[in-house]
């Protein structure tokens, strides 16, 4: 006889453990100190099963007929429902164990072994580590594109626009990392794209007129800060490259003999290496700054220790002391100053572009580019130390 609720709440414990069956393998077990939980006796592969369906009044006689139903629908397509109960319990629990800060974690790991740049790596910590605490302990399956655009917004609305926009891209990165390994189904960052309000794209300062350009090379000159910043602004100037790539720069990635310098990837912005030809000036400047000592690597090494990097804000720390405002000038800007002038002078844009390690979008363009231009990048580059030799020389 099939149960109700009332023969169910009626039903007291006795000294020993009784059912109160329902049909269909459904029964009520009722436990001496009281409790009462519902079961379904069912055969898989000639073995009896046990299944259990949860604590009645907590599952109602419905809920737990609902239950057993399902139970065996899945019979009829040959599966246990109690291991297709255990796989879904244990899958939940992953879940809720793969945290965003989890896969986080593994990405940046992932980063730091194809050898991406310090500071590079050092952002990516901020995005992630800092910026998104907010969505740490969720796990990743479960966060919406909603959550993440309230997360981005909030940075938007501080000012801190082009913030917003890296850090949609860093935690897009997370999210690609969670779905192809299984532990998410998409990337909700690709719905709010558009949500963001794009930043105010501000170009870096730099002096593009022939005869200011020639006074900072002469204030230059006569600057009595260390010699050291100034060899390595001078080398920047003749090289065409970003601040970051000189002060890193190693005595192991010159060769004097065949006149280059060769910048590894994990320091270009493009991560792929850039082969500069040295012009008799920048090769003056190396030879004057090579260093002798043991273990010493750098050329242009930090005024606290030869074994450290410049900081950050020593070029445009001296530039500032030379009297230069941040709005006149910056070091990167020096990239801007060369492209101009070459540009307004009639030499070949993309000779140019491959000194300045410009990556061109089209993959066959760009490889050609690369196997071409070597040659008339040494003559630029030699061509360019002498313009500056020049704008520096000429009078007042």
């Amino acid at each position: 006889m099939a149960l109700s609720e009332f023969k169910i709440s009626k039903a007291k414990p006795k000294e020993k453990p009784y059912k109160l069956a329902d049909g269909g393998g459904l029964f009520l077990l009722v436990n001496p100190g009281g409790s009462k939980l519902w079961r379904q006796k069912y055969r898989h592969l000639g073995k009896e099963r046990l299944l259990s369906h949860g604590h009645y009044p907590d599952i109602t006689l419905a809920q737990a007929r609902s239950k057993r139903d399902e139970a065996r629908v899945v019979l009829s397509n040959g599966q246990d429902p109690a291991l297709i109960k255990k796989l879904a319990q244990i899958n939940a629990e992953t879940q809720a164990r793969t945290t965003f800060k989890l896969i986080a974690e593994e990405y940046i790991e992932n980063m730091e072994e194809r050898g991406l740049a310090p500071t590079t790596m050092k952002k990516k910590r901020w995005f992630l580590l800092d910026l998104a605490s907010p969505l740490h302990n969720r796990p990743i399956n479960e966060i919406t594109s909603a959550e993440l655009l309230y997360l981005l917004k909030s940075i938007e609305k501080s000012g801190r626009r082009e913030t917003a926009k890296k850090m949609r891209g860093a935690i897009s990165a997370v999210f690609r990392l969670a779905v192809v390994t299984l532990r998410a189904e998409t990337d909700p960052t690709y719905a709010i794209k558009d949500a963001l309000i794009p930043p105010k794209v501000t170009s870096r300062a730099a002096i593009t007129d022939v005869k200011k350009f020639g006074a900072l090379l002469r204030d230059l000159e006569e600057f009595t800060g260390w010699r050291i910043i100034v060899d390595a602004l001078k080398f920047q100037i003749l090289t065409m490259t970003r601040p970051g790539e000189v002060r890193g720069a190693k005595k192991q990635e010159v060769d004097l003999a065949k006149r280059t310098w060769t910048i590894p990837p994990e320091r270009m912005k493009m991560r792929r290496e850039h082969i500069i030809p040295l012009s008799d000036q920048a090769i003056s400047i190396v030879k004057d700054n090579w260093p002798e000592i043991e273990g010493v690597e750098l050329l242009f090494p930090s005024l606290i220790s030869n074994r450290k990097w410049l900081s950050e804000n020593a070029f445009n720390s001296s530039l500032r002391r030379m009297g230069y405002q941040k709005e006149e000038v910056t070091a990167h800007g020096f990239r801007a100053t060369a492209s101009t002038i070459l540009n307004s002078r009639d030499y070949e844009p993309d000779v140019i572009e491959a000194a300045l390690a410009h990556q061109d979008k089209n993959v066959i363009r760009r490889t050609y580019n690369r196997a071409t231009y070597f040659t008339q990048r040494v003559k630029l580059m030699q061509e360019w130390a002498d313009l500056v030799d020049e704008f520096r020389d000429k009078p007042k």
